[in-house]
């Protein structure tokens, strides 16, 4: 059935809001799905979120005696979800204008209704604030970014300062007001809000005013390219911005005021609104600003992150857990910036707060532990990369160098042991040259069938070739030169590679020796890659004072 013909149908529900109408988890729905053949097939939806008739759902609810009697409330987002499919933000505004009394809301005549059999028996703040949860709901379930993630609001919630009294609250990016009317929740705050999608700002304008908050301003437009409030200097600026939006105005805005710590790059986005952000702030103000891992460490935007932290801006950098975002699984960051009171526009701050929460679980909690948080010098992150990732910085710090460095050194002493035990014994032989007499060519053994090739090294199908004894030699120099073409390319298993002609109990003989010194590289190999480890950390438990010499 396609959507059009789902539509005609009547209103379609998912898989959660079954759950919801017959009292159950959505797992039981799931469970009915498989274990019913009569189960309401998928009327429209993709194969992970399939969408059903709410029609037939709720004549198999009540054939079955697992139904509810349909709440009027769902009645009206399922007539709402026929009419607006995927434009249910339009709904949305259509339904609060209607409740807000404005003249030619533009709703549907059975919606109208509905609304206005509603408010009969409710508040029309109520069935606003239900709507809202309901499409939130939906846009979490969807993985969608069309709002903020309720996670992301808490987190920035919690790390949001104290503000005075009749305090100024400003979130350039708004979306339906979601973040900026949590962040704000106090009534005597002034609010002012931009949204470039018109029925986004329109909704969220009609739901503050139908919650009382008169302090609340939100306007349509593009805050990067026709900022609606120049003037406007808060005491917070909060912002989700759009993720990874190349075509943000950078050809027209190159000479913009607003670029005082640099002139983003065009794959910088976040970093334009970022600086937009700080823009609208006053002397002493802040800003908590959602911002992709990859803006911490990105090639592009190290000038402006180096400004940041040479002029005391930055002020904190949360990597939140894993999860937090529901649109991705990736970590997000919140940087919190701080305009300094003076006039020279530098702050004193020496440090930059990092903390790490990305092994903690999205619901946990969003107090660090101390091992959670550092106060990282600004003379540390001023370097080529100017990598603002807290776990980069925390590791050096929460280390156990003492315990590394006893463990690493303990390693390299049984490891430089076990090196002068795999040397064989050697004596001296016949000289160089001596066994150059009796050869044979690899090529030659290919072609009795002596040789095969098992990945990118040759070894003996044959009771009377030993392969270590084969590899041995090859790896020899002056077969190393044999096997080297013209461009420098090595083979080992080069066709005019040559190798002595020995009886199998010669051949074992060499093939030990050759085993012995293979495998005394790699252990040299091993104890190289000790030793730097053991260095770096010994140096940089010195340099940090973790460790000292002994007197």
């Amino acid at each position: 059935m396609t959507d059009n013909a789902a539509s005609s149908a009547g209103p379609l529900v998912t898989g959660s809001e079954i759950a919801r109408l017959a009292g159950v988890t959505r797992a039981a729905v799931s469970n009915w799905r498989r274990r019913y053949d009569d189960f309401p097939a998928p009327a429209a939806g993709a194969a992970n979120s399939p969408l059903y008739v709410l029609a037939e759902v709720q004549e198999w609810l009540d054939k079955q005696r697992k139904g509810q009697e349909v709440s009027p409330e769902v009645e009206l987002w399922q007539a709402m979800r026929a009419a607006y499919g995927e434009q249910m933000i339009a709904g949305l505004a259509a339904v609060a204008a209607e409740l807000a009394g404005e003249p030619g809301a533009g709703l549907p005549d059975d919606i109208a209704a509905r609304v206005r059999e509603l408010t009969r028996s409710g508040r029309p703040v109520d069935l606003v604030n239900g709507l809202t949860e309901r499409f939130l709901d939906s846009a979490r379930r969807a993985g969608s970014d069309q709002v903020t993630p309720e996670r992301v609001v808490r987190a920035v919630r919690h790390f949001a300062p104290e503000l005075p009294a009749g305090a100024t609250v400003f979130d350039p990016a708004c979306g339906i007001g979601v973040l900026l009317l949590s962040v704000a929740a106090d009534t005597g705050t002034r609010c002012r809000g931009q949204e470039t999608d018109a029925d986004s700002a329109r909704f969220a304008q009609l739901r503050a005013d139908l919650l009382g908050r008169s302090g609340v301003r939100v306007v349509a437009g593009d805050s990067l390219r026709a900022d609606a409030w120049p003037d406007l200097k808060a005491d917070l600026v909060v912002c989700d911005p759009p993720a990874g939006v190349t075509e943000w105005g950078r050809e027209e805005l190159l000479l913009d005021s607003r670029w005082e710590l640099g002139v983003p790059s065009k794959a910088e986005g976040e970093l334009a609104w970022l600086q937009h952000a700080y823009a609208h702030t006053e002397p002493g103000g802040r800003v908590l600003m959602v911002m992709p891992a990859s803006a911490a460490y990105r090639k592009a935007g190290r000038r402006i992150r180096s400004e940041l932290v040479r002029r005391g801006i930055l002020r904190q950098v949360v990597a939140l857990p894993p999860g937090t975002a529901t649109s991705h699984a990736l970590p997000v960051h919140l940087w919190c910036l701080r305009r300094p009171a003076n006039a020279t526009g530098v702050d004193t701050n020496h440090t930059v707060r990092m903390v790490d929460l990305t092994g903690n679980a999205p619901e946990g909690g969003l107090e660090p532990r101390p091992d959670q948080v550092a106060d990282v010098p600004l003379i540390e992150l001023l370097d080529d990369v100017v990598d603002l990732t807290p776990g980069s910085h925390l590791r050096s710090r929460h280390r156990d160098y003492p315990g590394e460095y006893a463990a690493l050194r303990a390693e390299l002493e049984e490891q430089v042991r076990r090196l002068a035990a795999l040397l064989p014994e050697l004596a001296a032989g016949g000289g160089p040259g001596s066994l150059d007499a009796a050869t044979t060519s690899v090529a030659d053994l290919a072609r009795a069938g002596l040789v095969a090739y098992e990945g990118p090294e040759p070894v003996s199908t044959s009771d009377q070739l030993d392969t270590d004894y084969l590899r041995g030699f090859l790896r020899s120099s002056a077969n190393a030169r044999r096997s080297t073409s013209a461009s420098g390319t090595y083979r080992l298993d080069g066709r005019g590679s040559r190798i002595p002609r020995m009886g199998i109990a010669d051949q074992r003989r060499y093939g030990s020796a050759f085993r012995a010194l293979t495998a005394f590289e790699e252990g040299m190999r091993k104890a190289d890659e000790l030793s730097r480890r053991l260095a770096e950390i010994a140096r940089d438990g010195l340099a940090t004072g973790a460790l000292q010499p002994r007197e």
